[in-house]
Order: C-alpha cells, then sequence, then structure tokens
C-alpha cells in the first residue's frame, strides 16, 4: 500500500472513533466518564474486552511464536479459563457488593491509606509504562511506512495519535470505550479471519482441521523438561494468575465491567469473554502455522514478531489482508492506549487525589479533565524515552517485561485481605511492595545463572508469594469486617 492510502485509512478509522464518541456522549459528567452510568449491555463489554486484551503486541507475536515454540502458549490460555473464574466468583462479587468505582478502594478498608496508595500506584507505573510500550510499537510501524515518507517527525506522530484517542475519550471516558472496543475488536477478528481465509487459500488446504492435525509443529502440552518456560504446570498456573491479575486486579479491565447492570450480568460477560479469547488465541496460532508454511512457500525469511507484518504488506496476497491487517493493528494498539487513559484517569482522580471526598462535583468535573490532559502529555513524553533516550532496544523490551512485576504485590495485597483473617500494620505496606519485585528478580536470576531454572510467568507468583510472606510478617490482630 502507498503512504497516503494508509495515512487515509488511520483517518477514516478514527473519524470513526469520533462519531462514536459523539453518539455516545450524554451529559459527559463523573459517574458517565468512571462508570458509564452502570449502563453498559453486559455482550458488548464481553465482546471489547477481547480486544483490550490482545494488544498490537499480542497482535503480532502470537502468530510468531508457533514457529519456535509450536501451540505452547495455549497452555497459558487454558490457564487464564481458571483465573477468569476466580475473578467471576470472587472478585465480581466483592466489588459490586461494596459498590467500588476504584478497584484499589478495597485496599483502604482493608488495610488502610498506604496500601490503598501503593495499589493505585503499582497500577498507574504499570499502565503508563506498558499503555506507551504498545503504542510505542504500532506508532513506530506507522512512523517507517507513512510518516517518514511524509516528512513528518515521530513526535509529531504520536502528538497527533495521542490528540485524536484524547478527543473521543475526553467526555465520555469509559462509557465511550466501551462501545470502541467493540468496533476495535470487530477489526481484529476480521483481519484474523481473512488472513487465515486467503493463507489457506494460497497454500492449497482441503481440510483446515486435517491440515493442522498432521502439521509437525501443532503440539499444545509440554511434559518433558521441568527446568523448560514451556512446561505445563508453568504455564498452566501462571496463565491462571496472570488472568487474576492483569484482569482481575486491573483498573483498567475491571473498569468496563463494573458498568454493567448487575454482579449477574457481569458474570455472565466473564463467562462468554472467556469462552471467546480462548477460541480466538487458538485461531492466532493457526494462523501463525499458515504464516510460517505460507513464508517457506514464498521465500519470505521474516520470523517471529516480523512474521505477520512482512507477510500482510508484502503484497503477495493482495490488497484486502494489508487493509484489514494495517485495521487490525491499530485497533489492538488503540483499544489498550484508549482504555488505558481512562483508567489512569479514574485511578488518579479517585485513588491518588481522592477528588470525590474533597470537592464539589463540578469542581471534580474539572479535575478530572485537567487529569486527562496531564495523562496524555505523559504517554507522549514517555513514547519519546523509547525513541530517542533508550536506544538499545533490548533494554526497552526488558523494561516492558519489569512492568509485569508490578502485578505481583497487588497479588499478594489482595491474596492476603480476601484469604486470611489478619490484619497488616500500614505503614510497612510500600516497603514491603517494593522489597518483593526486588527480591523477585534477584531470585529469579540466581536460579537461571546457577541451576538453569527458567521461572518464566512464574515470576509473577514469587513476586506474590514474597508480599503474601512479608505481610504475614508484618501482620496485625484479626479483622474479617472486609472479608466476603
Amino acid at each position: 500500500m502507498e503512504a497516503y492510502q494508509v495515512l487515509l485509512l488511520v483517518a477514516a478509522y478514527f473519524v470513526v472513533l469520533i462519531l462514536i464518541s459523539f453518539l455516545t456522549n450524554k451529559s459527559g459528567d463523573n459517574k458517565e466518564f468512571f462508570q458509564a452510568n452502570k449502563q453498559s449491555p453486559w455482550y458488548l463489554v464481553a465482546f471489547g474486552m477481547i480486544g483490550a486484551s490482545l494488544s498490537g503486541v499480542t497482535f503480532i507475536s502470537i502468530p510468531g511464536t508457533v514457529e519456535f515454540n509450536s501451540f505452547s502458549y495455549f497452555q497459558v490460555v487454558l490457564g487464564y479459563t481458571l483465573g477468569y473464574a476466580v475473578i467471576s466468583l470472587v472478585l465480581m462479587p466483592l466489588y459490586y457488593r461494596l459498590n467500588l468505582t476504584s478497584i484499589y478502594t478495597y485496599l483502604e478498608s482493608r488495610f488502610g491509606d498506604n496500601a490503598y496508595k501503593t495499589g493505585a500506584s503499582y497500577f498507574i507505573l504499570s499502565r503508563i509504562v506498558g499503555a506507551s510500550f504498545r503504542l510505542f510499537l504500532v506508532a513506530n510501524v506507522l512512523q517507517l511506512i507513512v510518516f517518514d515518507e511524509l516528512n513528518i517527525p515521530f513526535y509529531v506522530t504520536v502528538t497527533i495519535t495521542i490528540l485524536l484517542i484524547w478527543l473521543y475519550t475526553f467526555k465520555s471516558g469509559i462509557k465511550t470505550i466501551v462501545w470502541t472496543d467493540t468496533l476495535q475488536t470487530l477489526f481484529m477478528l476480521i483481519a484474523l479471519g481473512i488472513s487465515i481465509y486467503f493463507i489457506s487459500d494460497a497454500l492449497e488446504i482441503d481440510g483446515l482441521w486435517n491440515y493442522l492435525g498432521t502439521h509437525e509443529n501443532f503440539q499444545i502440552f509440554f511434559f518433558d523438561d521441568v527446568k523448560s518456560s514451556d512446561f505445563f504446570f508453568k504455564q498452566f498456573i501462571s496463565g491462571m494468575f496472570i488472568a487474576i491479575v492483569m484482569t482481575g486486579l486491573d483498573q483498567d479491565m475491571m473498569q468496563k465491567n463494573l458498568t454493567c447492570r448487575t454482579l449477574k450480568d457481569a458474570q455472565k460477560n466473564i463467562f462468554w469473554f472467556t469462552i471467546v479469547l480462548t477460541v480466538v488465541n487458538f485461531l492466532f496460532l493457526l494462523l501463525g502455522l499458515l504464516l510460517t508454511d505460507y513464508a517457506d512457500l514464498v521465500g519470505i525469511t521474516a520470523t517471529k514478531d516480523d512474521l505477520f507484518p512482512a507477510i500482510a504488506t508484502s503484497g503477495h496476497l493482495g490488497i484486502a489482508v494489508a487493509v484489514t491487517f494495517i485495521l487490525g493493528l491499530i485497533a489492538a494498539a488503540y483499544s489498550s492506549a484508549d482504555s488505558a487513559l481512562t483508567s489512569l484517569t479514574t485511578s488518579i482522580s479517585i485513588d491518588i487525589l481522592d477528588i470525590q471526598k474533597k470537592y464539589t462535583e463540578q469542581r471534580q468535573e474539572t479535575i478530572r479533565k485537567q487529569i486527562h490532559i496531564l495523562i496524555s502529555i505523559v504517554l507522549i513524553l514517555v513514547m519519546m524515552i523509547f525513541k530517542y533516550a533508550i536506544e538499545d532496544k533490548s533494554v526497552i523490551n526488558k523494561l516492558f517485561q519489569f512492568a509485569g512485576y508490578t502485578y505481583g504485590p497487588l497479588l499478594g495485597l489482595y491474596s492476603f485481605g480476601l484469604f486470611t483473617k489478619w490484619t497488616a500494620k500500614d505503614r510497612w505496606i510500600p516497603l514491603i511492595a517494593i522489597l518483593s519485585p526486588i527480591l523477585t528478580y534477584a531470585i529469579s536470576g540466581f536460579s537461571l545463572w546457577y541451576f538453569t531454572f527458567e521461572f518464566g510467568f512464574f515470576v509473577l507468583i514469587l513476586n506474590g508469594f514474597l508480599t503474601f510472606l512479608g505481610l504475614v510478617i508484618i501482620r496485625g490482630k484479626h479483622n474479617q469486617t472486609t472479608r466476603i
């Protein structure tokens, strides 16, 4: 595709999103921005969460793993299903019973203000780094294929991008996000379906499932090497905990669920979301198998994260694949960025600044709008750091991976709060939450260096366990007032 064609495609995409914002906007007050007036249809939330769960990184990375890791990632996906059951049956009833806008308010009632601020701060740090990195990857791709040719500098690209996201979220926030996520998920699934169809046709595959069953790279379960990061129980158990913390303990994901009318609707949303997400992840792995074989057929040497983009934009499969790939990639990236912008605004407004307790309703709306602008500027600055200040891209990747360490303290805090009768000395909780990720990193590195044992995703569990252990050490008297 020519640069101007891609530019027109991106422009048309944002016009549609801004139109959705205009149609969904009613009062634009804080209740609408933070909770969508608790009127979101559960099926829209369930469908839209697929897009929010599959970031731009995932969109191109999952297919690229098949050549070297077969279908091992599906072990993690199977673990997700158990994690989502915990969210539906344990966490959602708690959040609805307490009528929470920010899920970290629970930590204040259970432990105290220090725990509350610590949990919210870890979420804010993780989301700023994670959302900026995901958006940076896609903005960098667009810069290379479009904006460099038009002599538009990178800082202008990302500034315009964030400005457009701000335009369709600043008024109604999460109410708009529920609808835009639905559209963005649709674009991703269309890209997935069209890519599978055209590549299967190019490979002249008669029976797709027979092809899959006899392929040498079709292996899901790995029980051979306990030291490997692909070992089944590592992947499955880690998948369960990843789902719990990155969905159930994440304000971004839970804010959408809390816009449903009732707890029953929210639980139906989680149930159907789990089924659809499992199927979609399997189809992305199937696509990876097809992409690998097609690359061998036409002589494309790209691998891993470069595989899907190289084939989709090569022109061999026609304009339909190229257009839907670009739309799917943009949708995957911006569905993560726009909801992050909204959830970060929510968390800083409610958790850090306590605007609901300190100010009048009119003043609350003014502060919320100011924070929304501030977070937009912060996202731009972080992407500038990724682009210009850190030249070693492996450092950027490590920085993104380290963001996962921020969920361990949340796992430990919520586990201790929900499943023990103890309180904890609130003033020591921030120290425990800082030391746990540091110790986790040291233990993980030591294990790999001396025993060649890869923790992989298990670092999350280790991090949560160390936080839990630290809370046991500083525990106080029994307290059952806020337990389920």
